[in-house]
């Protein structure tokens, strides 16, 4: 018998996040289920070198120590299920130090695993796989590999009576999904509610995003930043949602927060592609039923395809990062100086050495606005801090440069010191990401010793063609820049932020920056002069690829997505921001002419 309303709070959206979170949900959230996301691209790259330091690793062990030891005894007494992708690389060894914990607390809690999604080995004996977004072909030692499976082995653990359920990769919306599934008895074909499902796993999946962090209109939420509340979501049968928080906790959730975070990291918002259904979110509905809770509707589902989308990752050589502090009169010119003569140095000593060139170098000064590139404001800065980092093949090289980036604080620049210390040398781990049938993996369910297969709808469902097509680039195109002209008589000129809010995040290499009108009748001024072309130029200092534009009427808005524009992205990148979140803040400063009559009206 299915329940009317589950109740479903986040209490992480990352690997490092407050412990406060899981505290907060499990003490004052009276929810039903805990789910927390510990996983990221670059997040699987750190497990995979604690794994191979140690092959007992290869998991988060803060969910273990700061989550389900201290809040075991309480979860059990509230009845509350847990659902945690802290398995990452190793779930089996996840769940065991689970069970070790509780055995020795006495907390009488079942916990279950699913495994399944580590395709290594699969992988390594197809040689014909190629990058799904650069065609580059498949590099000649993996060192892990892992597919985005969805939530109908979550689902299975929970009917088959688990309290805590440790997933490896997963999608993060997956684990809202899950107990859905679950408790609603939703088959796999259900697509509009297996769509509304994972939406609201979506909005809850990087936890405080949605209740008042990093949130365009910042200062509604700013004086209580040290207590905001984590996300709870209080699904309904068919697939409608509100999003809310507990009672009494700081942030808030807005219009404007949710319409943000549904916007997060998707794409095409038609085909937002997940493993259980391929999610239309261009028509959804928000509307505020009371202070802090907001009602989600109007998703669609299409058929799901039959691949899984699969992360690899690989060496590639080896990377440092080192940082100075500059002040004083010309520090930015100073800075550039110290920087250019750091790597003429290091690279005079590898030609004696016969360590051959950098593979690659970024030089970065933080406090000169490099970020804006063209657009910058700021001149004669009296204190910088550079940024020196490089990747070299050979670690020996690059251990060089860690050792001189010391010496200028006597022998270049004055005003120099150093605030990162000797920076170290790490191994530098690559994404390489590919499709694999569905069919190819078998994922189970380990509960008491037990091994239940659980059995997945691998069916390849028809895709109707899209009636938003996207706008592309075509850079070089004429009157591309943004504001060349100026405003005409009777307009004037205002900062996009005027007009819209806006958040980004990163895919790979790509960053998917969302554009959301404040009101209905911005659209068409932000749709003529925002173009793909004038995008591409006005962040033509960070991004080297094409840029996409995609429109989402549901929302007032559009979503962006700017190629080639991290840097490599995640842990390959060797900029300071290399997943791309200030490219909203960056993006928002883009000129618009508007009506001179409006300027009463914009906030």
């Amino acid at each position: 018998m299915s329940r009317k309303s589950i109740r479903i709070g986040c209490g992480a959206g990352f690997w490092g996040d407050t412990a406060e979170g899981p505290r907060q949900i499990v003490e004052a959230g009276n929810v039903d289920y805990l789910v927390m996301d510990y996983l990221a691209e670059m997040t699987m790259s750190i497990l995979a070198r604690a794994k191979a330091r140690a092959p007992e690793l290869g998991y988060a062990t803060d969910f273990v120590h700061d989550v389900m030891v201290p809040l075991g005894k309480e979860i059990e007494r509230r009845k509350i299920k847990v659902v945690s992708n802290a398995g990452g690389l190793n779930p089996l060894a996840c769940c065991e130090a689970i069970r070790r914990a509780f055995a020795e607390a006495g907390i009488k809690l079942t916990v279950a695993a699913v495994v399944g999604d580590d395709v290594l080995e699969v992988a390594e004996g197809l040689n014909d796989l190629t990058d799904m977004d650069t065609g580059a072909p498949k590099p000649e030692k993996l060192l892990t590999a892992n597919a985005y499976v969805g939530a109908f082995p979550i689902a299975a653990a929970l009917a088959a009576g688990a309290d805590v359920v440790v997933v490896g990769r997963c999608t993060d919306s997956a684990l809202v999904l899950g107990p859905l599934i679950h408790e609603f008895g939703w088959s796999a074909t259900d697509w509009d509610r297996l769509a509304a499902g994972s939406l609201a796993g979506h909005v809850v999946e990087c936890g405080p995003q949605v209740t008042g962090g990093i949130q365009t209109d910042w200062r509604e939420a700013a004086d209580s930043w040290d207590t905001i509340g984590f996300p709870i979501v209080e699904c309904e049968e068919d697939g409608s949602f509100v999003v809310t928080k507990p009672d009494g906790t700081g942030g808030l959730v807005s219009l404007g927060s949710v319409a943000e975070q549904i916007t997060y990291e998707t794409g095409d918002p038609e085909n937002y592609v997940l493993p259980d259904v391929i999610c239309d979110l261009s028509g959804v509905q928000l509307s505020e039923l009371a202070k802090n809770r907001i009602r989600v509707t109007n998703v669609r589902g299409k058929p799901a395809t039959g691949s899984y989308k699969v992360s690899a990752t690989y060496a590639d050589g080896y990377r440092t990062l080192a940082l100075l502090q500059i002040r004083g009169l010309e520090a930015v010119d100073k800075a550039r100086a110290t920087g250019a003569a750091v790597l003429r140095r290091t690279e005079r000593i590898f030609a004696r050495e016969g360590l051959g060139p950098y593979s690659e170098t970024s030089l970065e000064i933080l406090g000169a606005e490099q970020g804006y590139g063209p657009q910058a404001r700021v001149s004669g800065n009296r204190e910088v801090v550079l940024k020196i980092a490089a990747r070299h093949p050979d670690r020996r090289a690059l251990e060089i440069l860690a050792r001189e980036v010391a010496p200028p604080g006597t022998s270049m620049a004055p005003g120099t010191s150093g605030i990162s210390g000797r920076p170290k040398v790490q191994p530098l781990v690559r994404l390489f990401s590919f499709l694999i049938d569905k069919s190819r993996l078998q994922l189970e369910v380990l509960l008491d010793g037990k091994r239940m297969p659980v059995a997945i709808r691998t069916e390849d469902g028809p895709r109707p063609e899209t009636a938003n097509p996207a706008v592309r680039s075509s850079r070089g195109a004429a009157g591309a820049r943004a504001g060349d002209a100026g405003a005409a008589d009777g307009e004037t000129t205002v900062p996009l932020v005027r007009l819209a809010i806006a958040r980004s995040g990163d895919k790979g290499d790509k960053s998917n920056i969302a554009v959301l009108a404040r009101h209905a009748r911005y659209v068409p001024a932000i749709r003529a002069q925002m173009t793909p072309d004038a995008v591409a130029a006005y962040m033509a200092h960070l991004v080297t690829g094409p840029v996409v534009r995609y429109e989402w009427p549901g929302l007032n808005g559009f979503n962006f997505l700017l190629h080639d524009a991290l840097g490599g992205g995640g842990m390959a990148s060797l900029r300071f921001d290399p997943q791309g979140k200030s490219h909203a803040q960056i993006l928002l400063d883009f000129p618009i002419s508007v009506p001179a009559a409006w300027q009463a009206d914009l906030r």
